[in-house]
């Protein structure tokens, strides 16, 4: 028969992953099979830097997590070692640091993910982590607001030139 102190612990983790699986806006699953030590350290870095989250846990404590937090299709890619990064604020930088890095290290693989409580495949998180940062679209936003002012300015520049060469 199974320790009751034993069950209490799984059953607080299983809490804990269900907490972090409702509260992040970017949850993404990786599979990091073949990373070593240094690299592992390295990654958890980068994440550390961008206030994610990285913890290697339990396929079964996470499918108990996924069943609490009704994320149920989130089970097909827990199989095998499994990392799974929360990130509370930024829903892309996840998805972008462990993409960047399996660009590098061919070992590290993202299975999938949740998004704002919608479950992503690999595929879909890939597409994630290709969208510009948030900055960066902020960027292209304020580029397009000021391209018709930035013409309009040419325009009457352009016309006051022309009326001096004619003067």
């Amino acid at each position: 028969m199974a320790n009751a102190k034993i069950i209490q612990e799984k059953q607080q983790s299983v809490d804990e992953i269900t907490a972090k699986l409702r509260e992040s806006s970017c949850t993404v699953v990786a599979d990091y099979r073949g990373l070593n030590v240094a690299q592992v350290t390295e990654l958890r870095k980068q994440l550390r830097e961008a206030g994610v989250e990285f913890q290697v846990l339990k396929n079964t404590l996470v499918r108990r997590a996924t069943a609490n937090a009704e994320l149920t299709e989130l089970d097909a890619v827990l199989t095998g070692p499994t990392a799974v990064a929360f990130s509370k604020e930024d829903a892309v930088a996840p998805a972008k640091i462990l993409s960047d890095f399996a660009k590098k290290n061919e070992a590290l693989k993202v299975k999938g993910g949740v998004v704002e409580g919608r479950v992503f495949d690999a595929a879909e998180m890939k597409a994630l982590a290709d969208l510009p940062s948030r900055e960066g679209l902020l960027s292209m936003l304020l580029s397009v607001l000021q391209a018709p002012m930035r013409n309009f300015a040419l325009a009457v520049k352009a016309v006051a030139e022309k009326q001096e060469q004619e003067a």
